[in-house]
């Protein structure tokens, strides 16, 4: 049987790529964790608690292009050491964010952490992609954010032991930040450092070079940024109401600890089918897979909506099981058949996690309205899968003549 997950030459390569998944996966994570302990602290509403998310997705949207010129110049290697050091320095803001109190400190560090991530995410997602056969790159990257969806799953119950809880007073509430994103800090500081004396095969020809044309020419990129955006909106929306939605009374009546637990069966979830789906890729197409998945979140989430107690609980938490493959197959369907203009689509391609800005906030506003509540206001992500099986089934397909009007700038 042929390896092709990836190729025998860059499996060094590739292993040193999952680090990267692995760390920004601890960071969306944690966030889950920070808005229902930032909602009790700062007596806030559910729209302003999801300023938490607007901060950290809305780096994706003002910062990918930025990071895209910063690979340009500087490289690949020397890009990520400059990711994760911003990382790190993200995180160390919530020490005087936690000494002061201070909310709009506290948005500055995610704000950074989300900076360093959007680096990480221009380099390492087409470098995976380029490491091995063309063929099997969807199966490449649902491996790696397998990985990913490792550190879902465990730091959200690692954070919530350590972050939520009943608390004497306000500056200990905040204090229970500082030791696990102090640690988060020291772990990104000591992987840059790694990366900074590792030598990285070059596989990119593009690498350092800037390559002309408007690569938005391609419909399958054009459709496809708009549905990773969705996609992203809708998974981080879910992940976020998490806590609060197992609070309501008519659905499990959990305490914020209790209820915190489950976060990880949702990650867990995307965790169990990415390595799945790395293996399902290697003999069915990465549109039928994405097709059948975005199909049955949308049943999933009408179940959550139609029903109470339990029933709705785990048809909810069950999401994240079809969530798993979604921005793999998104990714490589988007870029399938660009060539040399693969890393800048990429570069627009990371710019579509601002969807994770937008939507948790848009459901943060409908949660808080009376007449609309928390329960039905996952109408808004059943719509966004509406939309990826419409890009499963016929808006992955290229247009005709495009890349020849890429390439005469037409």
């Amino acid at each position: 049987m042929k390896d092709h997950t990836p190729t025998n030459r860059y499996k060094g390569a590739f292993a040193l790529m999952t680090s990267l998944f692995f760390i920004w996966g601890a960071i969306v994570s944690l966030n889950d964790i920070l808005i229902p302990h930032f909602k009790g602290l700062f007596q806030m509403n559910y729209t302003q608690t999801m300023l938490i998310q607007f901060c950290f997705f809305g780096a994706y949207f003002l910062m990918a292009i930025p990071a895209s010129f910063l690979i340009e110049r500087t490289g690949y290697k020397k890009g990520i050491s400059v990711g994760l050091i911003t990382i790190g320095l993200g995180a160390l803001i919530f020490i005087p964010a936690s000494r002061f109190v201070s909310y709009p400190l506290f948005l500055l560090g995610l704000y950074t952490m989300a900076t360093g991530s959007v680096i990480l995410q221009v380099v390492a997602n087409p470098y995976v992609i380029i490491l091995g056969r063309p063929e099997t790159a969807s199966s490449r990257l649902n491996l790696a954010q397998g990985v990913n969806s490792l550190a879902t799953t465990t730091a959200p119950l690692i954070g919530g032991m350590l972050i939520l809880g009943e608390y004497d007073t306000q500056q200990d509430a905040t204090a229970a930040v500082e030791g696990p994103y102090l640690g988060l800090a020291i772990f990104a500081f000591m992987i840059a450092v790694i990366f900074y004396f590792l030598k990285l095969p070059k596989v990119l020809d593009t690498d350092g070079e800037k390559v002309k044309g408007n690569v938005l020419k391609f419909r399958q990129l054009r459709l496809g940024v708009i549905a990773l955006m969705l996609y992203v909106g809708a998974e981080v929306a879910i992940g976020s109401f998490i806590v609060n939605f197992l609070g309501e009374p008519n659905i499990a009546g959990f305490a914020e600890k209790k209820a915190a637990t489950y976060i990880p069966l949702y990650w867990g979830g995307l965790m169990i089918g990415r390595f799945l789906g790395s293996a399902i890729l290697q003999k069915a197409s990465a549109q039928k897979v994405l097709f059948f998945s975005a199909l049955a979140s949308v049943v999933l989430l009408a179940i959550t909506i139609l029903s109470n107690g339990y029933v709705a609980m785990w048809s909810m938490l069950a999401v994240g099981l079809f969530n798993s493959i979604m921005w793999s197959n998104i990714f490589a369907l988007s870029v399938n058949g660009l060539g040399k203009y693969t890393n800048k689509a990429s570069g627009i391609l990371v710019m579509a996690p601002v969807g994770g800005a937008i939507l948790p906030l848009m459901q943060g506003v409908l949660a808080d309205m009376p007449a609309v509540g928390l329960h039905l206001s996952y109408i808004l992500p059943l719509a966004c899968y509406a939309f990826i099986i419409y890009y499963a089934v016929s808006g992955y397909r290229p247009g005709a003549n495009e890349m020849a009007a890429v390439e005469a700038g037409l």
